[in-house]
């Protein structure tokens, strides 16, 4: 099959966080299954010359720019992607990462003109909302998006509500886990500690807790070090001074963000992934994290926090900074728990999160939109 994913946006240092991660593991997986694959997306921060490749897939990417001032990924426009999807030869089937953005709902509008079959993924990004925008928003372009898509896949039970909430109940649903491939690296041993925060430091994330964290244990555990990495989303300023007023600076820094590429070597080389954010659907750095034999900490609003729990591969704690402290304290202490919890989140990943069974079900969903569409056409 000719495959068109499609998501809002990609960066040099992976800005846009898990959607594009998973579009990519989709459409590796897909690629090595067989099928011809492409991903669209508006692009920024790559200079004159945009690639033609990101992290081993082929891309076609375009100039994304702030069409409305104040209201971050959801205002941006790339009118080079949407001219391009109105000329090029038509795909079996397309796949929208959706969110509410000027990116990919006019290409989920798209393809439901042009009766292309498509599907759609929200990583819980399309949810009920009290934002005033929302409304037109919602009835011009969502809505209709969500009605006219073969499947919706949804991550959570609070995603699959409220995406019925939104489309008012005019939705062909699914559920559909992200997937983490196999490890091309190996896991790095040391004789150091490192606890690790890889993720946007954006305040949802909670990179200051992890900061207050990592200042609270870092005299308890003096062979342990604590890194924060990825790119600054508001918080980077407040992270950076509370760094220098830390009880040990030199235990603790912040590395700025990496290529996409490079996430997994990075991860490897730390001890436990700690990712304090709440409301977290589905994080894919919790899933590569564990796939590479790490022990987890995460929040009980994590869309992972009942598998992670049920498997002992990390642990679970409330939104509170008592919690937070008292769980990374309790890994750091105890080298037998971390080795016991690290291949238990090794097995967890590999069993449930795999990537042959989603791509399975998304070549089934493929199969079966392609199938009912050429009928109805017949």
């Amino acid at each position: 099959m000719k495959i068109l994913q499609i998501c809002t946006l990609i960066t040099p240092d992976a800005a846009y966080g898990g959607p594009v991660r998973v579009a990519v593991n989709q459409s590796k997986a897909l690629i090595d299954a067989g099928h011809e694959v492409t991903l669209l997306a508006g692009a920024s921060g790559f200079g004159r010359t945009l690639p033609t490749e990101y992290d081993g897939v082929p891309v076609k990417l375009f100039r994304a720019r702030q069409a409305i001032p104040k209201t971050g990924f959801a205002g941006l426009v790339s009118p080079g992607l949407f001219t391009n999807l109105l000329k090029r030869p038509k795909p079996d089937v397309v796949h929208v990462h959706l969110a509410r953005d000027l990116i990919t709902l006019p290409a989920a509008v798209w393809a439901r003109a042009g009766k292309v079959p498509y599907v759609l993924q929200t990583h819980g990004m399309i949810d009920p909302s009290g934002n005033p925008l929302s409304v037109p928003l919602d009835r011009c372009l969502t809505r209709p998006s969500l009605a006219g898509a073969d499947k919706v896949f949804y991550l959570t039970d609070v995603e699959k509500l409220g995406l019925q909430q939104v489309s008012r109940g005019k939705v062909s649903l699914e559920k559909l886990v992200n997937g983490v491939p196999l490890p091309s690296v190996e896991s790095q041993s040391s004789a150091s500690v490192e606890v690790l925060y890889l993720a946007r430091l954006h305040s949802r994330k909670r990179p200051l807790a992890f900061v207050a964290m990592a200042s609270a244990l870092s005299a308890k555990h003096p062979s342990a070090t604590f890194r924060l990495v990825g790119p600054d989303e508001g918080e980077g300023k407040a992270c950076a001074s509370a760094i220098q007023t830390a009880s040990r600076s030199d235990a603790l820094s912040w590395e700025g963000p990496i290529a996409p590429e490079r996430a997994l070597d990075r991860l490897s080389r730390a001890s436990i992934y700690v990712l304090p954010s709440i409301n977290e659907p589905f994080p894919m750095s919790v899933l590569e994290a564990m796939s590479l034999g790490k022990p987890v900490v995460i929040t009980d609003s994590c869309g992972l926090a009942e598998s992670v729990r049920e498997a002992e591969a990390g642990l679970v704690v409330d939104d509170s900074q008592d919690a937070l402290e008292a769980a990374v304290d309790t890994i750091l202490a105890d080298h037998d728990l971390r080795r016991r919890m690290g291949r238990n989140a090794y097995r967890l990943a590999q069993d449930r999160f795999g990537m042959k069974p989603v791509v399975d079900a998304l070549v089934s969903t493929y199969e079966n939109a392609l199938r009912t569409r050429t009928l109805d056409i017949e």
